[in-house]
C-alpha cells in the first residue's frame, strides 16, 4: 500500500523538510503539487485524438478510512481508465480516492490555478495493471501511476458524495473505517466529454513522493455544501483518547503539500 513506510516511520503530514531526508525522492526535481499558470500550459489538440474513456464500475461494500492523515476510499471494483494522454492499449485500474482539504475555504486544495487555491482537492490513484502486478511495483516506473485530480468548490450538495460525507461522523478518529454499501466512482467525473483537463509528469504529494506520476486535472470544479465540507473539517487526525501537544486542536485539515517548482516540464491542456 501506498504510505506504509510513512506510517511506520510517523511523519507528519506537514513535516515537508524531514520528508526530503525520510523519502529521497521528495527532493526530486519533478514533484508534484504545482500552481497550473492556464496561460503557459500548451494547447495540445493531440490529447484528444482518443478520448480519455473511463469504466468505472459501482464499488459494492466499499470501505472508508480515516487515517489520520486523509479520508480514503479503498475500491473493490475493476474500475478502469485507458485513451487521452495514457499509454496506447494500456489499462490503469482505480485504487481508491483521496481527499485534501483546508480547514477555511480558501485554502485546501494541493494544486492551484493562476495560484487560486480550492477548499478542497480529490484524487484518483490508479497504476497500470497492463505493465505491473501491483500498485507498489508501479510507483516510480515510468507510466506506472495515474493521478485524476479534481478541485471541489462550495455550492450544492454533491448527491454521489453523500455516501461519504453521511458516514464520516463514524470515522472521527484516526484508524476508524466503515464499509458502505454502494459508492459510484462515476459521480465524481465532471462532465461526459472529460475534454477539458491539464497533463503534466510529477510524483505522489505524500510519501514516499514516488515521481513518474501522470497528472490530469480537470478544469471544471465539483461542487460540494458547505455542510458536507463540515464534516470533513470536524474529522481528528489522532486516536480517541490521545493526549495533545499544546496549541494542537487535532482536528485533521490544512492536509495539503504546498506546491513545488515546475523546473523544465510543460503543462499540456486539451482545451483552448
Amino acid at each position: 500500500m501506498v504510505q506504509e513506510s510513512w506510517y511506520l516511520k510517523g511523519v507528519s503530514p506537514l513535516s515537508g523538510v524531514e520528508w526530503g531526508l525520510l523519502f529521497p525522492s521528495a527532493n526530486g526535481e519533478y514533484q508534484s503539487p504545482i500552481n497550473l499558470n492556464s496561460r503557459e500550459a500548451r494547447y495540445d489538440p493531440a490529447l484528444l485524438d482518443v478520448g480519455l474513456a473511463p469504466n468505472y464500475l459501482v464499488c459494492r461494500d466499499c470501505e472508508v478510512l480515516n487515517d489520520g492523515h486523509t479520508v480514503r476510499i479503498l475500491l473493490r471494483s475493476k474500475s478502469v481508465v485507458a485513451g487521452g494522454p495514457l499509454p496506447s492499449g494500456h489499462e490503469y485500474e482505480l485504487h481508491e480516492v483521496r481527499f485534501h482539504w483546508g480547514k477555511e475555504n480558501q485554502r485546501g486544495s494541493e494544486h492551484t490555478v493562476n495560484f487560486k487555491a480550492f477548499p478542497m482537492e480529490l484524487h484518483l490513484i490508479h497504476w497500470n495493471t497492463t505493465l505491473f502486478s501491483t500498485l507498489e511495483d508501479a510507483l516510480g516506473q515510468k507510466n506506472g501511476v495515474l493521478i485524476i485530480a479534481l478541485f471541489v468548490q462550495i455550492g450544492k450538495e454533491h448527491l454521489g458524495l453523500k455516501a461519504i460525507t453521511e458516514v464520516l461522523q463514524d470515522l472521527q478518529y484516526k484508524g476508524k473505517s466503515k464499509i458502505i454499501p454502494c459508492f459510484n466512482p462515476n459521480t465524481l467525473l465532471p462532465d461526459p466529454l472529460l475534454r477539458d483537463y491539464w497533463v503534466y509528469e510529477g510524483s505522489l504529494t505524500t510519501p514516499p513522493c514516488s515521481e513518474k506520476v501522470t497528472w490530469i486535472l480537470f478544469r471544471y470544479p465539483l461542487t460540494i455544501s458547505q455542510v458536507q465540507i463540515e464534516e470533513f473539517r470536524r474529522l481528528r487526525s489522532h486516536i480517541k483518547g490521545a493526549e495533545l501537544l499544546e496549541g494542537n486542536d487535532g482536528l485533521l485539515g490544512d492536509n495539503f503539500r504546498p506546491t513545488q517548482p515546475l523546473s523544465d516540464r510543460m503543462v499540456r491542456a486539451a482545451f483552448q
